[in-house]
């Protein structure tokens, strides 16, 4: 089959397009044949902390297809269903949650392929009412954005959000789901073409991230803070969370070290909550929930298997506004 492996070097640079081996399902297992991927942030971290040592990976944890081959034990699939990949291995319940969890495409082989083999529970089946190129790019940020939101942050209809940095796939995601929640959202950006875009997407305010957030006299306090940028704007989330708010951490793109103010915690009671990908349980959920809202994924734009580097330029650039999906014929 054709894929992109990663090896030889660390970053987009060791991304070749070549033939790899289209591993046979074992007991417990399916095959699928996939029409269509997405990319990660994740991808490029992962890129980046590889090297010559390391053994060869597709990467990718976005992707959809049909199954065209059933292992042994396997039940409830049959042969041309038309499924989207659930990305963590493992994490069936979400209290139940691990230390990290494992991923489709790091540790295990990923999406950018032709086809893939993995565990039946991490098949479900496609939303019916998403295009290949939409199922493709759902799974590991609408994930991410839902359990942010729901299971973690506990979204309450007309709640404020605030987003910063929009643009990516988790944070569209987000503005999207608190939307058809009913709260209100305002996002951040240091592109004017990414404020705009969001308030066609249904922001209510789009501030510039350099701008002084308090400033903004028609700005209400927010009650809960989307953070996947961490030390570059931690210290202005303050100026405008509302006593008893929550900050729900997802990222780190600016750095993980952080200088806390302790008391601009304790005395308003701001809580800090963790979060990161999410668990079966709520993929399921998540699915229906998309499914039930009519929530379509916002493309920035689609490629074939053979430009994915272009594709990861792209996203490495902070160029993109939404999910970037692959093509796979």
């Amino acid at each position: 089959m054709k894929a992109i492996v990663h090896s030889g070097q660390s970053g987009i640079a060791g991304l070749r397009y070549t033939e790899s081996t289209s591993r046979v399902p074992e007991a417990g297992e399916v095959r699928i044949q996939l029409k269509s991927a997405g990319i990660n942030h994740r991808d490029l971290f992962i890129m980046a902390g590889r090297g010559t040592q390391d053994t060869p990976l597709i990467p990718g944890s976005d992707g959809a297809g049909i199954i065209v081959e059933i292992g042994e034990g396997v039940r409830g699939f049959a042969i041309g269903d038309e499924v989207i990949i659930h990305p963590t291995l493992g994490w069936e319940v979400a209290s139940n949650v691990p230390i990290v969890p494992d991923i489709v495409g790091g540790p295990t082989d990923g999406t950018l392929a032709q086809y893939i083999t993995l565990p039946a529970e991490n098949a479900l089946p496609k939303p019916a009412h998403l295009s290949w190129e939409e199922a493709g790019v759902l799974s590991l940020s609408a994930l991410t954005a839902y359990r942010a939101l729901f299971t973690r942050g506990v979204l309450k209809q007309g709640e404020h959000v605030l987003i910063p940095g929009i643009g990516g796939g988790v944070a569209t995601y987000a503005l999207l789901m608190a939307i058809a929640a009913g709260a209100k959202v305002t996002v951040t950006s240091r592109s004017e073409a990414k404020r705009n875009e969001a308030l066609r997407l249904g922001a209510t305010h789009a501030l510039d991230s350099h701008a002084d957030w308090h400033l903004q006299n028609d700005l209400e306090p927010v009650d809960m803070i989307l953070d996947s940028i961490g030390q570059a704007m931690f210290p202005k989330y303050f100026d405008i969370i509302r006593p008893g708010g929550r900050i729900v951490m997802y990222g780190a793109s600016s750095g993980d070290d952080l200088t806390v103010p302790i008391r601009s915690i304790f005395f308003p009671q701001v809580s800090l909550i963790g979060t990161s990908m999410g668990s079966r349980e709520e993929f399921i959920q998540m699915l229906q929930w998309v499914e039930h809202h009519d929530i379509h994924p916002v493309i920035d734009s689609v490629y074939p298997l053979q430009d994915v580097a272009e594709a990861f330029e792209r996203m490495e650039n902070g160029q993109q506004f939404g999910n970037l999906a692959v093509r796979i014929d």
